[in-house]
């Protein structure tokens, strides 16, 4: 693979490691951020420092707040923003925007390549190819200078809105990262997604001790058999409305050994030997992705397939009523809705046909 001048959008926890991943392979990056505050060091300084996985300064091309300049200098944009930045992102991008281009999105959540695609089409802008895959690190943030990276995921899936599209540019993808699989559907790909099962649950679980500030091992401290069997019911509805859209999920305790490599004995095992796991700290606020961004673009359009499809899924309710008495907003009509997604009126079968296109 020869070298390329990449786009990064973003400045938090997922943008810095894939910057420092992609100038690691030898990539020309340039980032993107409405903040370029946010990374002053790494813009001075022209590297950004990574500890963990990578270990070393990494060359970064430059740090922009200029859309049109990210534009016309790169080609390939990955999009590491939050997805409930997404219908932002595409107003900023779309002025800018012609058919060289190719956006990543880096993670989507579920159905966010369609989300993005109707948010383009809003915008005058086709005939971008948009390809989802799941946010690849483990890993925080470092001041305004570096990334930890904990963890790269050795395999998930990649897709596009349709089936066609997936086969089109999969490859694409498969350069920077050539573990990506091609998922069979929208719907695999998107809840293909330890973080969507866990996230929510375990930080609520653990509601106390994030609400008063305390330092607490996610995935060690946090977890208890009892945890476990929350997140082993949900599991269970995740798997069945993957059935009723015609695909099929790994058992996640198989999931976290293909993304990193753990014991396979139970779940609550393999969350506990993820090596990238044992370090990685909950939230300290409830004001956090975990409770926000995993509930309105993952499973809120979860629960809308599963309504579509006519299967019950009383733990996926659950969580997003807490979350949303918890934050004062309703995450249910406010997140990533089917009518968002232009499938409102769609029946099911109608849905899964035109996911096969």
């Amino acid at each position: 693979m020869g070298s390329e001048r990449i786009g990064v959008i973003g400045s938090g926890n997922t943008a810095r490691a894939l910057a420092a991943y992609l100038s690691h392979q030898g990539h020309s990056v340039c980032v993107y951020t409405r903040h370029p505050e946010k990374l002053d060091t790494i813009r001075r300084r022209g590297h950004i420092e990574a500890t963990g996985l990578l270990e070393g300064m990494f060359p970064i091309e430059e740090v922009t707040n200029e859309p049109e300049r990210l534009a016309r200098q790169c080609g390939t944009l990955f999009v590491a923003s939050v997805t409930t930045a997404y219908l932002d992102v595409a107003a900023t991008l779309a002025p800018h925007l012609r058919e060289h281009h190719a956006l990543v999105l880096f993670s989507s959540k579920l159905c966010g390549s369609l989300e993005m695609t109707r948010a383009l089409h809003g915008h005058g802008v086709q005939g971008v190819p948009i390809i989802e895959t799941d946010a690849l690190f483990a890993c925080r943030a470092r001041e305004d200078h570096g990334i930890w990276i904990a963890g790269l995921k050795g395999w998930t899936f990649l897709a596009c809105p349709q089936r066609s599209g997936t086969l089109s540019h999969g490859p694409l993808v498969r350069r920077f990262f050539p573990g990506l699989e091609d998922a069979s559907n929208l719907v695999q790909r998107g809840l293909t997604d330890f973080g969507a099962l866990a996230h929510a649950i375990v930080s609520l679980v653990n509601l106390g001790s994030i609400d008063r500030g305390e330092r607490l091992r996610f995935y060690v401290e946090g977890l208890s058999e009892r945890t476990i069997v929350l997140l082993e019911r949900m599991e269970e509805e995740f798997h069945a409305v993957a059935r009723a859209y015609g695909t099929s999920l790994l058992p996640m305790k198989e999931l976290l050994n293909r993304y990193y490599g753990c014991e396979t004995g139970s779940l609550l095992e393999a969350m506990r030997t993820v090596p990238g796991y044992r370090e990685l700290y909950a939230p300290t606020s409830l004001e956090h992705r975990f409770l926000t961004e995993d509930i309105a673009t993952s499973l809120v359009p979860l629960q809308g397939l599963a309504r579509k499809a006519g299967v019950a899924v009383p733990m996926v309710d659950a969580v997003i009523t807490f979350t949303s008495v918890l934050s004062g907003q309703d995450l249910g009509a406010k997140g990533r809705t089917l009518e968002r997604l232009g499938w409102g009126d769609l029946s099911h079968e109608a849905i899964v046909q035109w996911m096969a296109q």
